[in-house]
């Protein structure tokens, strides 16, 4: 058995800082969107590997700016 670890949607909340309110996970959950999600009973617990799963794949990347190089150009 493995030991997964999980948080409550407040702890969820408490993780991205605000940015997510519980009421927020509340309708991704009715809607099906959102970082995945296990139920018992009355009990909602989101997997914390599930969390930084979905994590990456909402990661958006960037490129370096010219500003960044030129800077470091101007270092060496």
């Amino acid at each position: 058995m493995t030991s997964s670890k999980f948080l409550t949607p407040e702890e969820v909340a408490e993780r991205y800082r605000g940015g997510i309110s519980v009421g927020t996970l509340r309708n991704w959950r009715a809607m099906r969107i959102g970082p995945s999600f296990v139920k018992i009973g009355k009990a909602v617990l989101y997997p914390i590997d599930e969390l930084d799963a979905w994590d990456e794949k909402n990661r958006v990347p960037c490129r370096a700016s010219n500003r960044v190089t030129e800077h470091s150009r101007d270092r060496a």
